[in-house]
């Protein structure tokens, strides 16, 4: 598995806990147009945190300096792309000046902590992958379906923040 990292990062808006998610160009051929965290491959000799530091600056324009790495959530495999993901949690003491890379990034997405937490966001979606049923949980933010790794990684950092919804 090739290692990859992704930055979850939460900051203020409008007083709220927010956190920057993306939705991926369609034109890539890896997850294009899936929800995702800013984040991509690690370079030679650089650390997970760098990794997601300057993936998030090249693809949204988050400046490293402005991020407070807080810690890492758990490694993720992701056998569809044979990668190996580590989220890294970042805060940011205000929002961010975003510059999104129309070759990475279709658009961003501010996602409130209190919308992930709401339970009337949570579903389920059943999916077909190379003939394999999947059920799927995912958030629904205003019509957007964040599911897979992306959904695990939120619902991980959901957890440790004290969040348990009723099982489905």
């Amino acid at each position: 598995m090739r290692k990859a990292a992704g930055l979850l990062l939460i900051y203020p808006v409008d007083g709220r806990s927010t956190i920057l998610l993306t939705e991926r160009a369609g034109t890539l051929s890896r997850h294009g147009g899936q929800i995702s965290l800013p984040g991509g491959t690690l370079e030679a000799s650089e650390t997970i945190e760098e990794a997601a530091l300057r993936e998030a600056f090249e693809e949204c324009g988050v400046q490293p300096d402005t991020v407070r790495v807080l810690g890492a959530l758990t490694p993720l495999q992701i056998p569809v792309s044979r990668f190996l993901l580590s989220p890294i949690v970042g805060a940011a003491s205000r929002q961010p000046t975003l510059r999104l890379d129309p070759g990475e990034v279709a658009r961003a997405l501010e996602a409130p902590l209190e919308a992930l937490m709401d339970p009337d966001r949570l579903g389920r979606q059943h999916r077909t992958r190379d003939g394999v049923d999947i059920d799927a949980p995912h958030f629904d933010l205003d019509g957007t379906r964040v599911w897979g790794a992306t959904a695990m990684i939120l619902s991980e950092f959901l957890h440790l923040l004290g969040y348990a919804p009723d099982p489905w």
